[in-house]
């Protein structure tokens, strides 16, 4: 008899720990997002279409997408450090 509340409990914990996967699952995904408006809230002043460029390319992933994005932001005179975190952000998977 005390195997059903067990089971019963071990079934609920399993359905939490995958609801908590499948809500963190989005936000995986949204690497672009996550460069270009970390970007626009440390560096207001960029232009939204160089950075949307910027964090695009980035997303593509490797090292030659990063300088690629690095570059490109700093030509739109966005701070190095900035620049850098948010292509980093955007080539994360």
């Amino acid at each position: 008899m005390r195997l059903v509340p067990r089971l019963a409990a071990a079934l609920s914990g399993l359905a939490l720990a995958l609801g908590g996967a499948v809500a963190a699952a989005p936000a995986a995904h949204a690497t672009p997002q996550a460069c270009f408006y970390g970007l626009l809230e440390q560096h207001p002043g960029a232009d939204e279409e160089v950075a949307e460029r910027a964090c695009l390319r980035g997303a593509e992933g490797g090292h030659e997408n990063l300088r690629a994005c690095y570059f490109e932001l700093r030509r739109d005179d966005v701070p190095a450090v900035i620049a850098y975190e948010a292509c980093r952000r955007a080539a994360e998977e």
